[in-house]
Parts: C-alpha cells; sequence; structure tokens
C-alpha cells in the first residue's frame, strides 16, 4: 500500500489498542504504543530512500529484505527499544506487541497488491503477489479515515475500527470474487493462455490484464467481465548475440529482469551509431504506452554507453534520462 494508507491504519491500530486493559488505563503506555503503531506501519517502507542511489537497486530490493521474515521480528524490537528509551514508564511488552501488530499488518497488506513482497525470505526469494487490491485504494483509505473522523467526534475506537475492519474484509473477499470472474472472462476470451496476470486498479470493477500463450502475448483491460484485448504481440526469444550478452548484464537491465514477470523487446540502431536494448514490461499499458522500461545504449565494441530502468511516460523524458547517464 502507499505511505498515506500505512499511516492512517497506524493511527487506526493504535485506536484499537484501547481493547488492551494495559494500554487504555496507562496514558503513557497509550502515548507509546500509538508512536509504535504508527512508526511500525512505516518502518518496513524505509528502503524507499534506494531511490537516492538509482532505480536498479529501488527495483531489485524494495519490499524485499525489509518485508522479509526477519524484518517483522526485528522492526518492533528496534522501535520498541528507542521509545521505551525516550518515554520512560511505559509497559515495554504491549509497546512491542502492538508495535509487532502494526508491521505485521503492513507487510500482510502489502501481499495483496499487484506489486508484491518477499514476505516469506529467507525461505525463497519469490516475489508474493496476490495482485486484487491497488497499491492505493480509495475505498480503504477513506474508511480509515472515517473511522478517525468518527473517534475524533468521540465514538468508541475499539467498536469503530473493528466494524471498520470487518467491512474491510468482506471488501477483500469481493476483491478476490471479481478477480476470479476477470480470470475466467480472460480464459473466454484468449482461450489458449498459459498465465494471467489481472491487476486492479483504483477502480473497483477495471482491472489490467497481461497474458501469455504458447505463441503470443495478450494486454488488455477488463470491466467486470468484459474483456478488451487491446496489443497482442508475438513472442520472441532474446537473441543470443554479443549485444544482447552485453545488455543484459548491465545493472538497469538485470534489475528489470529480476522484477518484470512479462516483457517483450525491441533492438535498434540509432543515427548517433549506437545498438539499443529497450525491455518493456507489458503488466502496465497506460494511454497506448507502456511506461516501465529498462533501456541500453552500447557501442561498437559492445560496451555499455548508458542505460536507465524505471517508470516514463513520454519518450523525450526516457531520452533526458538516458542523456544524463551518459554524461555521468
Amino acid at each position: 500500500m502507499d505511505s498515506g494508507t500505512h499511516f492512517v491504519m497506524g493511527i487506526a491500530l493504535g485506536g484499537l489498542a484501547l481493547a488492551d486493559p494495559v494500554v487504555a488505563n496507562h496514558s503513557m503506555t497509550f502515548t507509546a504504543v500509538m508512536a509504535g503503531t504508527i512508526i511500525g506501519s512505516q518502518a518496513p517502507d524505509v528502503d524507499t530512500v534506494l531511490k537516492l542511489r538509482n532505480n536498479a537497486i529501488y527495483i531489485r530490493h524494495h519490499r524485499g529484505i525489509t518485508h522479509s521474515l526477519p524484518a517483522v521480528a526485528i522492526w518492533p524490537i528496534l522501535i520498541t527499544v528507542v521509545l521505551s528509551l525516550i518515554l520512560q514508564d511505559v509497559n515495554v511488552f504491549h509497546l512491542w506487541l502492538w508495535t509487532f501488530l502494526a508491521v505485521g499488518l503492513h507487510v500482510f497488506v502489502d501481499i495483496f497488491n499487484a506489486y508484491g513482497t518477499q514476505a516469506i525470505r529467507p525461505f525463497s526469494k519469490k516475489w508474493v503477489a496476490l495482485g486484487v487490491i491497488n497499491t492505493f485504494d480509495p475505498i480503504i483509505f477513506s474508511l480509515h479515515c472515517l473511522g478517525i473522523v468518527l473517534w475524533a467526534f468521540g465514538t468508541n475506537p475499539v467498536w469503530t475500527f473493528s466494524i471498520m475492519y470487518i467491512v474491510i474484509v468482506i471488501y477483500y473477499i469481493l476483491r478476490f470474487a471479481v478477480q476470479r470472474a476477470v480470470k475466467k472472462a480472460v480464459h473466454h476470451t484468449i482461450q489458449d493462455e498459459e498465465y494471467v496476470i489481472v491487476a486492479p486498479t483504483m477502480r473497483f470493477f477495471h482491472w489490467r490484464i497481461a497474458a501469455k500463450s504458447k505463441t503470443h502475448y495478450y494486454v488488455g483491460r477488463a470491466y467486470g467481465r468484459t474483456v478488451n484485448i487491446y496489443d497482442k504481440f508475438e513472442i520472441k526469444p532474446l537473441p543470443k548475440t554479443p549485444v544482447i550478452d552485453a545488455a543484459m548484464k548491465d545493472s538497469n537491465l538485470a534489475a528489470f529482469v529480476s522484477f518484470s514477470p512479462m516483457y517483450r523487446w525491441e533492438i535498434s540502431e540509432l543515427e548517433n551509431g549506437l545498438t539499443e536494448v529497450r525491455l518493456i514490461d507489458l503488466r502496465y499499458r497506460s494511454d497506448n504506452r507502456y511506461p516501465f522500461v529498462a533501456v541500453a545504449h552500447l557501442n561498437d565494441d559492445y560496451e555499455i554507453v548508458t542505460s536507465y530502468t524505471g517508470w516514463i511516460f513520454t519518450e523525450d523524458k526516457l531520452q533526458k534520462k538516458l542523456q544524463i547517464g551518459a554524461s555521468n
């Protein structure tokens, strides 16, 4: 989920903590728990700072080790130690318990996004992505905001947020049901698909579709059970050439391949004599464009002159990024 949703989840969990008599009857412990649930709800996303280095590192590691099983255990301990040093006379165990729930909830809800997490690491580095909830879901965010407002106006936070989470659980179940219906509709439309990605959007009945058969990739959208296929690409394996071998060793392209389960490629000769290798993720079609790409420019000696990976929505911006890379 996005940072804003995780923030309001932290507040809601802090309100639910008042169901705990130790928290409810000790103001300092409640203050510490509220701080712990808010910080714990944000802590796993500390890897966002990797963007300051480059997109390749960010793509490889975001929602990776910071969302792993060891991290879920370590984050609450670190947060509890710091808060117990700042706020004296708090119940350390109950502070740790609610902070642990906040961290665990963060990682758990991220599993339901299309991006996913490496939540079962170190047992596996596989990305767990159920793809039923958009990274920002306006319904989930609005329900949390409504609950917080009601609490501010005097309603019982335990009852308020308990009811809210029951509603959200029902909402999740409905999302799974709709996703399943969309997958069936995709099967009826394509029929020979081997692999289908049905990803959510901010609209309840709107879904992004990327599918693979033995011979083609299909990209489209679904509204309920109505499936529209916009693009169809013949599957062509990457050629085994010196250019491709050199390009695939580049950190940007390697990061892209580690993250993207469905992409196509293009090779072109540029006017400046360089060769461009472009990988295009098929999951994120938007406004007739595929914004998530990895691009490398190579010279005649198969050396990388410049490369880039990330979300780019215009060709001009992509070329500017590549020019910046070439000048560094």
